[in-house]
């Protein structure tokens, strides 16, 4: 009997083939097959919003080819990926192949192993109807969002300009952290540090109050910080309390999409798109050394903390074998997923514990490697024993004033024997100090009144943004890298160094949309709503009454927006640059037409002056660490788009990225000539065909 199975993207075919034998045609639907139109609504308003979907145009000899492979088989099985997108393209598959959604064809891997593939292969299920809606819905509210309010800023702010249910919102944290930081008034206050020695060794204290009980952890003002310094240059510094403790530092939890996002933005300098894309191959199927092609983590798109008892007891197993039984907890430990989460995956963790990033280092890009490493190592310390430090308090009394001073040393280093999470901002770092008893004199080696001023809020970054987005339960973990990468490509916010910063244009946008869309681009209600998409796909709200009671109230809005806009556009300030016209001297600014950017004189109609924008200028970033691409020449005078980060990072192509990957190879999509975009990967099969590839759509 033979039996046609297809997956989602080409890689696993052979992975998956490798492991279920000849009774098996496996093939890929490359993502999506149908969609809604590109140049319509798409979406029937009046008759209950149903989706009009059409065939993908660029998918037509796969959808023929794919039938007949159909017809030719006994039974055909949709493997495509485990989460609510997968179910939707399981659907029109069986929609497109004519399937009975009643019969039990739909399997799910949430690994590409051995084990993984044939026990799914040994439950296929009935489509789930509900997770199918729960896609729509998401889809056509999206849809309705864009397709309405895009068109809306074209009219009112300028053409090319777009909207999202979520993206907007994202915008939003952005430019309100912004505001908060223009209006944020600094102050200035001073510290007082001693530098004390007890014996041959040295360390800090901190002023912190006075003998009476009274607390101040700072000086308002030099002059008072220079009279305490005064007062203190021939007191003596009396050891008056010590204070010894205990304490256990645990573990972080394995990864789970957001946090996996953050803490290779933060440790690997790697964009959210990045991540992703490295963790997609590193779930379908890398050919390793002496074992094949393998699937070396679970899928990377899930909310769940939870991990099955058998990796369990096999990362037990690798944790006695290595460190030794103490560094395992007396109890197993639980990680408790959050209220709302998806739970239909594990946490994301190695398939197989015993392939260390070592042995598998000569397998993997290099890419590949640093992002395996961080999962393995992160799953593995999570089920370690504590790290236990004993810590110690003292209090210091000099004439009136205390000073105090913290340490610790590291009694059992546990799970940071292998690994620590990294951190968004470091705070005050805590040193060992010496043995000291109460009653001890110390000696004075210096005393610093050091200036400070308050801080105002931090912008974000993309792991601080992924971790608001994610803690206001905005959007779904699995959206928040192109929510990113789509803000930036339309100049709504632009990268300073690590920091996200709204533009003029997005912030012009962002207040448009919110004093006519409050409550559509509200935080809470955004939340909302992703709540009421789970419950659809959960079968406990009806999908259809979901998006009409969103919809009556969006329309409302809008409506009520063309009215009061009638006939008017929002000006967006020009962005001022230091380049000085020559015909009046005006500096110039930055405008933008169909042709992309350039410079002008801001005297115009009386001066008309205009001028390209200089080459270094290029607005996308580099696709491998997120830094800025510079326009460069090569010795041989060919021009082409190397990462300012160099060399750091080698990132170099002869034409702009477009931020989109190609899901043939995974290589990185570029502009070419007449708009043409290509894979930079000169041995991708789309090269041969000379076919343009699209990034699959998340």
């Amino acid at each position: 009997m033979s039996k046609l199975l297809i997956v989602e993207s080409p890689t696993k075919v052979k992975s998956i083939k490798k492991y279920l034998g000849g009774d098996y045609k496996v093939m890929a639907s490359m993502g999506h097959i149908r969609d809604l139109p590109k140049s319509k609504l798409g979406v029937d308003i009046d008759n209950n919003f149903k989706p009009q979907y059409i065939n993908m145009p660029d998918k037509k000899d796969l959808i023929k080819s794919l039938k007949e492979a159909a017809a030719e088989c006994d039974e055909v099985y949709l493997a495509t990926d485990p989460d609510r997108e997968g179910e939707a393209i399981s659907w029109h598959l069986a929609q497109l192949l004519a399937l009975n959604i009643n019969d039990k064809n739909r399997v799910t891997f949430n690994e590409i192993t051995k084990t993984g593939v044939l026990a799914g292969i040994k439950e296929p299920r009935r489509l789930n109807m509900d997770l199918v809606d729960a896609q729509q819905a998401r889809r056509v509210l999206d849809r309705i969002v864009g397709y309405k309010l895009s068109p809306f800023l074209w009219k009112k702010v300028k053409s090319g300009l777009s909207a999202g249910r979520v993206q907007t919102v994202a915008l939003k944290l952005i430019v309100e952290r912004e505001r908060e930081i223009e209006k944020f008034i600094s102050e200035e206050f001073w510290t007082v540090d001693a530098k004390l020695a007890s014996g041959r060794k040295s360390f800090s204290a901190k002023l912190c109050g006075d003998i009476n009980g009274n607390k101040f952890e700072s000086v308002k003002t030099g002059d008072e910080a220079q009279n305490i310094v005064n007062d203190l240059e021939n007191a003596t510094y009396t050891v008056s309390e010590i204070k010894k403790g205990k304490r256990n530092r645990q573990p972080a939890p394995p990864f789970i999409t957001s946090t996996l996002q953050q803490e290779a933005s933060r440790k690997l300098g790697f964009t959210g798109q990045r991540t992703m894309r490295i963790a997609q191959q590193l779930y379908e199927g890398v050919e390793i050394a002496g074992t094949g092609v393998t699937g070396l983590i679970t899928y990377m798109r899930t909310d769940s903390l939870r991990i099955s008892e058998e990796a369990r007891a096999a990362a037990n197993g690798y944790i006695t074998e290595r460190f030794g039984s103490k560094y395992l907890p007396s109890s197993p430990r639980y990680f408790k997923t959050k209220s709302g989460a998806q739970d239909a995956h594990e946490a994301i963790r190695p398939t197989v514990i015993t392939l260390s990033p070592d042995k598998v280092k000569d397998s993997l890009s290099s890419e590949q490697y640093k992002l395996y490493k961080l999962i393995w190592e992160r799953f593995i310390a999570s089920l370690m024993a504590v790290c236990v430090q004993d810590t110690v308090n003292v209090l210091i009394t000099a004439n009136n004033y205390l000073f105090k001073a913290s340490g610790y040393s590291v009694r059992f280093d546990g799970f940071t024997a292998l690994y620590e999470e990294g951190k968004d901002e470091e705070g005050d770092k805590e040193g060992s100090l010496p043995e000291m008893n109460e009653g001890d004199i110390l000696k004075l080696r210096g005393l610093d009144a050091n200036q400070h001023f308050t801080q105002p809020p931090a912008r974000f970054t993309e792991p601080t943004l992924i971790k608001a987005l994610d803690e206001n339960g905005i959007g779904r973990p699995s959206t928040y890298a192109p929510i990113i990468s789509n803000i930036l490509n339309r100049d709504y916010i632009e990268r300073e160094k690590k920091s996200l910063k709204p533009t003029k244009l997005g912030i012009v946008v962002v207040d448009l949309l919110a004093e006519y869309f409050k409550k559509i681009f509200d935080v809470k209600f955004t939340a909302g709503l992703e709540v009421q998409l789970d419950k659809i796909g959960a079968g406990e709200l009806d999908w259809i009454d979901t998006i009409s009671g969103f919809y009556e109230d969006f329309d409302k809005h809008y409506k009520k927006a063309e009215v009061s806009l009638d006939g008017k556009r929002v000006k967006v300030p020009a962005t001022e640059t230091d380049v000085i016209c020559e015909k009046c001297g005006s500096r110039m600014v930055v405008k933008s037409s169909r042709f992309g950017k350039f410079l002008a004189c801001p005297n115009y109609p009386d001066c008309k002056n205009t001028k390209p924008v200089p080459e270094d200028e290029v607005k996308q970033p580099c696709p491998k660490c997120g830094s800025k691409l510079i326009k460069r020449t090569s010795k041989k005078g060919k021009k082409f788009y190397g990462c300012s980060n160099y060399p750091k990072c080698d990132f170099a192509a002869p034409g702009v990225p477009t931020g989109e990957i190609c899901k043939e190879c995974g290589g990185f999509i570029i502009s070419g000539i007449r708009g043409r975009n290509y894979c930079m990967n000169g041995d991708c099969v789309t090269r041969k065909t000379k076919k343009s590839t699209n990034s699959k759509e998340n």
